[in-house]
Parts: C-alpha cells; structure tokens; sequence
C-alpha cells in the first residue's frame, strides 16, 4: 500500500505492510522501495514496516537547491514523528544508511535499533574502494543506466528531470558525509554495521565505522558485494531480524566489548 505525506521538507511517498514492531526501511541513493524486494517478506513477518522514498527518488518529488544527507535525515525525523508516531527501528543501505546514522545522532529518542548495509561515514574520495568511479558517472552513461530506468518509470518530476538528479546526488556523494570518528561516538542506538566482503566501501572504513560506534556489532558477508541484500537475502534477513530481536552480546573473550583493556577481563597476566 503507498500514500503520500504532506511533511515540512517535501511531500514523500511512502508504502507500509506487516504488524508489529515499527521498522523503517531506507533505500539506498537512485534506489526505489522495489530495491528491498527480497527482505519485505521477511521483515514484514515481524515487524510493520514503513518505507519512504527520499526527495528526488522514486515517487517522491525533487526540491530546489543541492541534495544533501542531512535534510534527507531532517525528511526522516518528520516521517517518524508524522507518520510512524514515534521511535522504530531503522535499517539503511548505502545512502540510506548515512541517513539512518544522522537521525539516531540528532533524535536519538526516535531511534530504537539500527542496522546499517554498505554505509560510510566519509565521502566517496576517503571511503570507495575505487573513488575515481565518480568521474565516469553521466547521467546518460551505462553506468547508472539500471537506475535511470527506476527513475524513469515513476518520478512524479518526469524522465527530463534525470539528468539534473544525477548530477547532485554524484556531486553529494565527492563531499558528503563528513562525520568524524567522535561524531559517531554520539549514536546511542544498538548499530549492526553489514557489508559484503566486496564492498563499494572499502573494509577498512566499515571498520572503522563499527569501532567508532559505542554500540556495534559488524557483518562481514562472505562472497557478497555492494549489492549484498540482493546476493545474500537469507543470511541478510537473519542478521537483520536478529539484532532487532535485542538481547545482549557475550563472548567468551570479549576486547572491544570488556568492561576493561586488561586481558582476559580484568587478570592481571604476570
């Protein structure tokens, strides 16, 4: 079922299913909900899944001036108080991701668990494994081909919006986000931090994201890459459904996780 909301930033198109707990699902950058195909099934078994479609993607209209990661999360904070009523959880990929990790910094009181797929915390020249991707990117290139067409099929805007679209979200993506490691140390929310072992974001910087977090647990999927809830659906939606089912992580020798840096917990080693 789809709709629209009449919110402050932009009037947003929007799809609900399942009961249940309150799930958010925020797709990734050119994406469409159509993109969460293979999770909504399982997802929607569990939870009552809410999924918008950001400014200048899918049904939901383009607005003036530059894209940027941070009004897309102001856009998430009016969907969750308008739409949702309140805290859910939020699961981000890619693009949708960076989003998840801005609200549960700003409203930390709309947040519940997150989970965050193929997510970076720095811009494309800093966090890509291969940065210079950018600059083959047109708008009528074959590289974004499979999004123009998502485009095409439902923008309200129209297909002659295309290329004015392209355009910011690549210029967005050279400069934005520019979180600091000390920044993310604001997320309070429980973080499961997902990646293909073949990631867009190098491996390197989602560690980086999971150790920043004070809260996190890290998926590294094997055989996996960018598109990750695509190739892997199952091992995906577990993980997912897991973490938001809570519970406390222990293990049996816990580092990042000890309550102290001593070995072993706490015994001194002589």
């Amino acid at each position: 079922m789809g709709d629209y909301a009449d919110l402050p930033g932009v009037r947003t198109w929007y799809e609900t299913e399942g009961s249940g707990d309150p799930l958010v699902l925020l797709h990734g950058g050119f994406c469409t909900n159509d993109t969460w195909g293979a999770q909504r099934t399982d997802l929607a078994a569990a939870h009552r899944l809410y999924l918008p479609e950001r400014r200048a993607h899918g049904h939901t209209p383009d607005v003036e001036g530059p894209l940027t990661y941070s009004d897309m999360a102001h856009d998430t904070v009016a969907f969750l108080e308008a739409v949702v009523g309140g805290p859910a959880h939020l699961v981000g990929w890619s693009d949708g991701g960076v989003v998840a990790l801005l609200v549960a910094l700003a409203r930390p009181d709309l947040v519940r668990r997150t989970v965050v797929i193929g997510a970076n915390f720095r811009p494309a020249p800093e966090s890509f494994v291969v940065p210079e991707m950018l600059d083959a990117m047109t708008p009528d290139g074959v590289e974004l081909a499979f999004f123009r067409e998502l485009y095409e099929a439902v923008s309200p805007d129209g297909p002659a919006h295309w290329p004015a679209v392209a355009t910011r979200v690549i210029d967005m993506w050279r400069t934005q986000p520019a979180l600091e490691p000390q920044d993310l140390a604001g997320v309070r929310s429980a973080t499961l931090v997902v990646s293909g072992d073949d990631d867009l974001v190098t491996l390197e910087h989602t560690a980086a994201l999971y150790r920043a977090l004070p809260d996190a647990r890290l998926a590294v999927v094997p055989g996996a890459s960018h598109l990750v809830p695509l190739e892997k659906p199952d091992e995906v939606n577990r993980l997912i459904l897991e973490h938001l089912a809570g519970g406390e992580v222990e293990t049996m020798m816990p580092v990042l996780r000890a309550p102290s840096r001593e070995p072993f917990g706490g015994d001194t080693v002589t």
